[in-house]
């Protein structure tokens, strides 16, 4: 038998193609080829970017500050919804730049899959501060408490003006993370929104129960679009295989190509949620290296629509086929 080894990175670079086949190399260009961040303006984005989360910071404690002060679980649901917004825009601006740093000796896939702690911090923030606001707003169905409407209404009216200003001047940028955060900011408008009609409902009525229906509204809403992010965020830190990627019909086309009679070891696991790296073991029925080349071709080209940047894959030839796929 006769082995052979060798760490690829999908999507090369026509420079590349006459490089060195070092691994050191190999990584050191995959640094510089692969970003995250789609700053079209650096300045401008980050700029824009700070000035969000400060005011979604800032605002996140005035509101719960008032509504403690107006006794109304619809604003400290608010609340939680706009702190997490604040936490997800920091640690996006943090984690982001951090992810983008060169691949090193103690991170050799890279800094890829710090982007993804933002994630997972600001989803475990906003599923605790849900439960949180569902065992106080519940119990309020049944004895509804008095509220401040006139501060709410009040307090809409700012909040309105304040997140309108946000998504509007996230709306003015080009980068994915603008867009993003944008839709977030057009969010906590409408949920806004829903205040200010409550809180103009309760003025001139004593519908109290307004208040924790909203609430639980808001709190339910919430959860059920941050289970998603975490269950996705956290199947990429326990490297499970990416859901667009069928291993089965992987090892199958595998199988098709000309000399390959064995797959074993075959792993798919993702970076970062974007990338996705591999591992596999190929026995084939030659030991000419230019066929050896072809192979690991194909395996290139099976891999490249599965989004494969990083790929280590072992050649074993058995010329007597001692080794028989299961």
């Amino acid at each position: 038998m006769i082995l052979a080894q060798e760490k690829i990175i999908a999507f090369p670079k026509e420079s590349d193609a006459h490089g060195s086949d070092s691994e050191d190399t190999d990584h050191s260009r995959h640094g510089h080829d692969h970003g995250h961040a789609d700053f079209r303006d650096p300045d401008s984005s980050i700029r824009n970017i700070r000035i969000v989360f400060f005011l979604n910071l800032f605002f996140s404690i005035f509101e719960v500050a008032f509504g403690l002060i107006f006794n109304s679980v619809a604003i400290l649901s608010d609340a939680i919804h706009d702190f997490g917004d604040s936490v997800s825009v920091g640690l996006s601006w943090f984690f982001q730049k951090y992810s983008r740093k060169e691949p090193s000796n103690r991170f050799s896939f890279g800094h890829q899959r710090f982007s993804l702690m933002g994630a997972l911090i600001t989803a475990t923030v906003l599923l605790s501060g849900s439960v949180l606001l569902l065992t106080r707003s519940v119990p309020r169905l049944f004895q509804p408490e008095e509220v401040n409407a006139e501060g709410m209404f009040y307090l809409s009216l700012f909040a309105i003006a304040l997140n309108g200003y946000a998504a509007w001047l996230l709306s003015k940028g080009s980068s994915k993370n603008e867009k993003v955060l944008n839709v977030h900011m057009l969010e906590d408008v409408l949920g806004w929104v829903g205040v200010l009609v409550v809180s103009i409902v309760l003025r001139y009525t004593d519908w109290y129960i307004l208040d924790p229906i909203l609430s639980i509204m808001i709190s339910l809403f919430i959860f059920a679009k941050t289970l998603p992010l975490f269950i996705s965020t956290m199947h990429v830190f326990l490297e499970g295989v990416p859901s667009h990627v069928d291993l089965n019909r992987l090892e199958q086309d595998i199988l098709k190509i000309e000399f390959v009679h064995a797959v074993s070891h075959l792993h798919i696991w993702s970076i970062d949620g974007e990338e996705n790296a591999m591992n596999v073991t190929l026995f084939v029925s030659t030991d000419d290296q230019k066929k050896i080349e072809k192979i690991k071709d194909a395996v290139r080209f099976l891999t490249k629509e599965l989004r494969v940047s990083h790929s280590t894959i072992e050649i074993i030839s058995d010329m007597k086929k001692y080794v028989k796929q299961d």
